[in-house]
This record gives C-alpha cells, sequence and structure tokens, in this order.
C-alpha cells in the first residue's frame, strides 16, 4: 500500500488546501498613511503663566511610500502663531527627522515611536524641548505639543481631514 493511500479523506482535502496558492496578505501600512492630505480644525494654547487662547490650525501632510512624511501645521491665537515644519521618516517602529519653526527661526531634531495610529516624539532643539502625540481615527485627529521652559507650555489641537 503506498503511502497516498494512507491518508484519510479529510487529510488528502487539508493536504490538497495547503498545495493551492493562495493571494499574498496586503503588506501593513505604515503609520503615516492615514494622515496623508489636509486638515484643519482648532484647540487650545497654553501660555506658561496659566493664560489660554483659543487656537485655529491647519496642516498639510505629504506622505511617502508609507515612511516618510513632511508636515506643515500652521496655527494662530489672537495673540500668538507658529509655523511648524517637519520632516521624518519611519523604521521598525521608530521614527526620526527634523524640525523647523519659521516665526522663531527655531529648528532642530524629533525622534520617537510610532504603533499604529498613535505617534509619540520630543522634538529638541538649542532652546527648546518638547513632547508631542498624535492619535488619528478616520478624519479626526488630535495634536498634543507640550513644553517646558518657554513661554508656551502646551499646545492641544483637534483637527479634521478636509
Amino acid at each position: 500500500m503506498s503511502s497516498l493511500t494512507r491518508f484519510s479523506p479529510a487529510g488528502l482535502a487539508l493536504l490538497a488546501a495547503l498545495s493551492i496558492p493562495t493571494a499574498a496578505a496586503p503588506a501593513p501600512m505604515g503609520p503615516f498613511a492615514a494622515l496623508a492630505g489636509s486638515w484643519s480644525g482648532g484647540g487650545t494654547l497654553t501660555m506658561a503663566d496659566g493664560r489660554a487662547e483659543r487656537l485655529r490650525c491647519r496642516a498639510s501632510y505629504d506622505v511617502g511610500g508609507d515612511s516618510d512624511l513632511s508636515l506643515n501645521l500652521r496655527c494662530a491665537s489672537d495673540s500668538y502663531n507658529f509655523d511648524l515644519r517637519s520632516d521624518v521618516e519611519y523604521q521598525g517602529g521608530a521614527i526620526r527627522g527634523s524640525w523647523s519653526e519659521s516665526s522663531r527661526n527655531a529648528s532642530g531634531t524629533i525622534s520617537g515611536r510610532a504603533h499604529g495610529n498613535h505617534i509619540e516624539a520630543s522634538a529638541t532643539g538649542p532652546n527648546f524641548n518638547a513632547n508631542l502625540s498624535l492619535a488619528t481615527q478616520g478624519n479626526h485627529q488630535i495634536v498634543s505639543i507640550r513644553s517646558a521652559g518657554t513661554e508656551i507650555s502646551g499646545v492641544t489641537v483637534a483637527l479634521n481631514r478636509r
């Protein structure tokens, strides 16, 4: 009796199923894919002395191949505005890159982690350090920036895809 005839009908069905080629599972999308496009919204800018101002913002994210991201975030309140630009890359869960803020001629590096729809990072420069958090859910996004030792202690913004 050959070894093939010793398999039960269920065993033969399983063997046949395993030998049928299947479509490859889609590659997981990088953490930047959900960010692509234009966003707008508002939030709160909190000063170091505790004062808070309403903030209006617009963001634009250009995503390259799910692993490269260029960000432009412009925000304004009644007495304050900023124009933040950043270029980051993603590799193996880590992000790293550079940032600049043109109205104050500030710049530095950014590094952190990205997982799913959430990014946690630190931005550092000669006179500035901040922690950033970004969470995206569908067409909604929350951006939080916390810093110490500057006139602004924090920014929290809720953005919607335009």
